[in-house]
């Protein structure tokens, strides 16, 4: 059943929608753990300030300016997970506005505090936020934390702080802050890029795959191709001279024209025979990874069975449980019986489900099946739709 692979190649499976959800599910959660350490140096800051009763004023501005200064990094935040997608270096136009709250932001809150540290803090962040070529970041990282962990020294020395806050305080929080965020960028570098390696190792397994069949059709063409091509010239040669080994020569050409033809065939049949468990157990994988229940109860000797008859059946009923089966719940069976092999699969639906029609898949089921000489029974129950297939068993060869 080639339409149903087509589907899945075509539109993405609920089962890669699951995946590409969870690559997604894991930047927001970077994104918020860079976005929570920014809140917690807003509130540290604003705190501060509200120990002081000079500094009303200045842990409203310091609060508020925060959390615009910290909405603002999502916009860098964003333009960080699309790095990999975009041109070399850093989009300042993009970007000139997210850096101007931070300028901001230091330039208003710094100063209401008296801390040096606070002035910078915010543009450093930003700064590390940005989408640096290779090298560049460390040396930024590198760079932001010495001077956060000076400033920090600087305040203390100042009495920024007041006597109730330990040296320690805000030195730590002036190097934990660079080393938080790059740290929480990296690990997305890391499963982006595994992400897509793994992608690029899936299209060169299908690129070489492609190349070796292309390989062996054009060795077995080219073959026979050669052959029919030296035996039709032998044949014109000896058409005038001696019209019966001409006419040997041609049926030579048509044995060989039939020998190609088969090659093909068995080529192909090469190349598309799976082993029924192989088959299952990608049915069944393909089913968990949509978020399905899947029992499934499948023969020992299942190889055994057809594969010629069944793998596309199994491919295509797999299909429509994917794309219209709605249900949290699906059954796999394949048992070989007295009458040969029977299988089995079968899925939970909703009311909206219950009433679909057979469409082009099961009738395409139907005719493959009745050329094998078995059966197919379609059970739409008021909980389960469930597909049976019955084939003639192969003698134990796979087919």
């Amino acid at each position: 059943m080639n339409s149903g692979i087509e589907h899945i190649a075509v539109e993405p499976t609920p089962g890669a929608r699951q995946l590409s959800r969870g690559v997604t599910a894991t930047w927001w959660y970077t994104a918020s753990a860079v976005l929570i350490f920014e809140l917690a140096m807003t509130l540290s800051w604003t705190l501060l300030a509200l120990a002081s009763t000079r500094h009303d004023v200045a842990a409203l501005v310091i609060a508020a300016g925060g959390l615009v200064w910290t909405a603002s990094t999502v916009i860098l935040l964003i333009d960080y997970r699309h790095r990999l997608d975009a041109e070399p270096g850093v989009a300042w136009r993009r970007l000139a506005l997210p850096m101007l709250i931070a300028v901001a932001y230091g330039a208003s809150a710094g100063p209401l505090l008296g801390s040096w540290e606070l002035a910078l803090m915010p543009v450093l962040q930003s700064l590390i936020l940005l989408n640096w070529p290779r090298g560049v970041r460390l040396r930024v990282v590198i760079a932001a934390t010495l001077v956060l962990v000076a400033l920090s020294i600087v305040d203390v020395s100042r009495g920024t702080f007041g006597a109730g806050v330990g040296w320690w305080v805000p030195v730590g929080y002036g190097a934990l802050l660079p080393v938080m965020t790059v740290s929480s960028l990296w690990w997305w570098d890391v499963l982006v890029t595994l992400d897509r390696a793994r992608a690029s190792e899936a299209k060169l397994a299908a690129t070489q795959e492609r190349l070796r069949v292309a390989t062996d059709v054009h060795d077995l063409q080219g073959h026979h191709l050669q052959v029919i091509a030296l035996q039709l010239e032998l044949a014109e040669r000896l058409l005038n001279r001696d019209p019966a080994a001409s006419l040997e020569q041609l049926q030579l050409a048509r044995a060989s024209v039939d020998d190609a033809r088969q090659g093909t065939r068995d080529l192909a049949t090469r190349f598309r025979s799976v082993p029924l468990g192989d088959e299952l157990a990608n049915a069944r994988d393909l089913l968990v990874a949509a978020g399905l229940t899947v029992e499934s109860d499948i023969a020992a000797d299942a190889d055994a069975a057809p594969a010629s008859d069944l793998g596309p059946v199994i491919r295509e009923t797999t299909t429509n449980v994917l794309r219209h089966g709605g249900g949290h719940r699906a059954r796999l069976e394949l048992r070989r019986e007295d009458e040969g092999w029977r299988y089995l699969i079968a899925n939970d639906v909703h009311g909206e489900t219950e009433a679909r029609a057979d469409g082009s898949g099961l009738d395409g089921i139907r005719r493959r099946i009745a050329e094998a000489g078995g059966t197919i029974d379609v059970v739409r129950g008021q909980d389960e739709f469930a597909v049976a297939v019955t084939v003639p068993a192969a003698d134990g060869v796979t087919r």
